[in-house]
């Protein structure tokens, strides 16, 4: 079954209301109108029956029937009936008068043969208890076919308006819906090849302002992921691309004539500082891929930040002093974490600063507790990191020096982007800043409970 459309939908809710609403108003006028027309017939039969009283206060005299001839004559569709205190029937104004009427006092309402009455039931002498009873009728036959005349006018103008409101509603509802199409327009042509499409934000209701601002910041973030990944292929292409070669090249010439042993010793011994970079740019790549789909599970110990970190300072403190670089380490402080990554992401840091530090510059290394966190900083003395860079320091092989270096095991511009999942796995952040001679890279983890 095809389902219904929004446009729709809001037209038929539209309607409902007004029918809902025109037909609640209907009835309360309906309403209204039967109590007035109710109280109307109370007023007339009450000083109908002020006059009759007043005509037959002397049953005995002779002009009494005669006054009260008079007093029915005044109102053609007023009826009387007069019955003893015993209940037998006195009087009759009319042949038209039913037989059986309510004997209750005061007003109610009866139909005969069609005709609608209204019934006044009183004593002709209120003080005596063995009063005869008066009984009025007022023929309200006209009042009734008012109020069905209303009442089919009213089931008329709640159709109607329904049906009025059903269609200004799927015309207002496809005017107002104008902006989701446009929506869905943009949608239909977004693909690979084509991400530069934007909502008009500022053209858009209030309503749809914000969606829109998501739906641009969704394309945005699409644009700039398949930019990223055609940037990808084309840096693994490049990577692969200066070892492959060199392997060919070295194998090819080795080849072109016999050699002694040692030369061939030689060339596989090239070849295999190759492959064995290549094997390590692969697993690089594997680790962010287990990183991106969530398949890196740390182990949990209780580590000291101090300890491996002055380990760390240790291993590369011969680097550090042929390069006349100042290492030290500020803090202390323990946290739960896997020790192998911990120990890869601060290597990838510490190896980082040193390359970038200038001869008797500084690599100092900040351990701070926090009260929901621990922030560790790794920073070094240098030239600073334009702004415009910082945010692309952790893009994979992105290197913020434009020499590239190919062929370099050390430098394949895997080693931020590691340590970036590697804090993410560990449910912490990483960001870099550069001010004042100094670059620093901040890593935020959350303290163990």
């Amino acid at each position: 079954m095809r389902r219904m459309s929004l446009g729709s939908r809001l037209a038929l809710l539209f309607a409902a209301c007004t029918a809902v609403v025109s037909l609640f108003a209907g009835v309360l006028f309906s309403r209204a109108s039967e109590a007035h027309f109710v109280e109307l017939d109370q007023q007339l039969l009450d000083g109908k029956l002020i006059g009759l009283r007043r005509a037959l206060q002397d049953l005995q005299s002779n002009d009494s029937e005669i006054k009260l001839a008079e007093e029915l004559s005044r109102q053609a569709d007023l009826s009387l009936r007069i019955t003893g205190s015993d209940g037998r029937r006195w009087y009759d104004s009319s042949t038209s008068v039913p037989d059986k009427l309510p004997q209750q006092s005061g007003l109610s309402t009866i139909n005969n043969n069609g005709t609608d009455y209204r019934v006044l039931n009183a004593p002709l002498f209120p003080d005596k208890p063995d009063s005869p009873q008066l009984t009025l009728l007022l023929d309200i036959t006209h009042h009734q076919h008012f109020l069905q005349r209303m009442q089919h006018l009213i089931w008329l103008t709640v159709g109607l308006s329904a049906l009025a409101t059903a269609l200004l509603g799927a015309w207002a509802a496809r005017s107002g819906l104008r902006p989701l199409r446009r929506m869905s327009a943009v949608a239909r042509g977004v693909s690979a090849q084509s991400l530069n499409a934007r909502l008009p934000e500022e053209h858009m209701p209030p309503e749809l302002a914000e969606m829109a601002h998501h739906f641009n910041a969704m394309l945005g973030r699409l644009d700039d992921s398949f930019q990223r990944l055609s940037a990808f292929s084309a840096d693994i292409a490049h990577e692969l691309r200066t070892p492959l070669s060199n392997l060919l090249t070295h194998t090819q010439v080795t080849l072109t004539r016999p050699r002694p042993l040692e030369d061939y010793r030689e060339a596989l011994h090239s070849n295999l500082e190759e492959l064995q970079w290549m094997a390590q740019l692969v697993n690089d790549m594997l680790y962010l891929a287990k990183s991106d789909h969530g398949l890196l599970v740390p182990m949990r110990e209780t580590l000291d930040l101090a300890a491996e970190t002055d380990l760390l300072l240790e291993f590369f403190a011969p680097l550090a002093e042929d390069a006349q670089v100042k290492l030290s380490r500020e803090g202390d402080a323990r946290i739960e974490g896997d020790r192998s990554m911990l120990r890869r992401a601060l290597s990838n840091l510490l190896d980082n600063a040193l390359r970038f530090t200038p001869i008797a510059g500084e690599v100092r290394v900040r351990i701070l507790e926090q009260p929901n966190a621990l922030r560790l900083t790794v920073e070094n003395t240098g030239e600073p990191i334009s702004e415009d860079l910082l945010p692309r320091l952790f893009d994979r092989f992105y290197r913020a020096d434009p020499a590239r270096r190919e062929g370099s095991s050390e430098h394949a511009g895997l080693g931020l982007a590691i340590t970036q999942s590697i804090i993410r796995t560990h449910g912490g952040q990483i960001h870099c800043e550069s001010d004042n001679g100094w670059t620093r890279f901040v890593i935020e983890l959350p303290k163990k409970d």
